[in-house]
C-alpha cells in the first residue's frame, strides 16, 4: 500500500534526525539491501535520468559503501570530519509521487546547512526517494540527491550525508 505524504514525510525528518545528529549507523540501517544512495554532480545535465555508470557522480553507493560510509565518518581517522561538522537537513515540500505494492516514490526539497570550524555552507536541491514498507519498518531502497548548483566550489569537498 502506497504511503501517504505525512508517513513519508515523518520518515524523512527521523532520517535528518539521525544525520544531525551523527548516528550515522543507525541511518545506514535505514537502507534495505538493494539499497543505491547517490548524488549527482552539479555539471550533470539530467540528473533524474542519469546513470552513474556512464555519467559522473559526486556518491553511488551500494549498501557495502552505505555500510562502510557511516562508519568511516564517525572515526577520528575521517580527518575531514573531525572534529565533526554541526548540519541541520531541512526537508520541504514532500510530494508522493506513485507507488505499488509495498513501494513508495516520493521527491522532496533539501537544504544542508553545514557549519565546519569557521565556515558555514550550504547544499540545496532535491531528492528523490523509493521507499519500501517492511516487516522492520520504512526503508529505503534508492535515494538520489540533485544538488542545485553550479559547482561546489564554495562548498568545498562534500564529505557529509545529504
Amino acid at each position: 500500500m502506497t504511503m501517504n505524504r505525512a508517513g513519508v514525510e515523518d520518515f524523512l525528518f527521523y532520517e535528518a534526525e539521525l544525520l544531525d545528529a551523527w548516528e550515522t549507523e543507525q541511518w545506514a540501517a535505514l537502507y534495505t539491501e538493494d539499497a543505491l544512495y547517490e548524488v549527482t554532480s552539479p555539471a550533470c545535465e539530467d540528473p533524474a535520468g542519469a546513470d552513474a555508470r556512464n555519467t559522473l557522480f559526486l556518491i553511488s553507493d551500494r549498501i557495502d559503501r552505505i555500510r562502510g560510509r557511516a562508519i568511516r565518518l564517525t572515526k577520528k581517522t575521517a580527518h575531514a570530519e573531525y572534529p565533526r561538522s554541526k548540519t541541520r537537513h531541512m526537508i520541504t515540500n514532500v510530494r508522493v509521487t506513485g507507488g505499488e505494492g509495498d513501494e513508495t516514490t516520493a521527491r522532496a526539497n533539501f537544504a544542508v546547512f553545514r557549519t565546519k570550524e569557521d565556515t558555514s555552507t550550504i547544499y540545496m536541491g532535491e531528492a528523490f526517494f523509493t521507499l519500501v514498507e517492511t516487516a522492520d519498518g520504512v526503508r529505503i531502497r534508492h535515494k538520489r540527491c540533485t544538488l542545485d548548483l553550479n559547482s561546489l566550489y564554495n562548498q568545498g569537498r562534500l564529505t557529509i550525508i545529504l
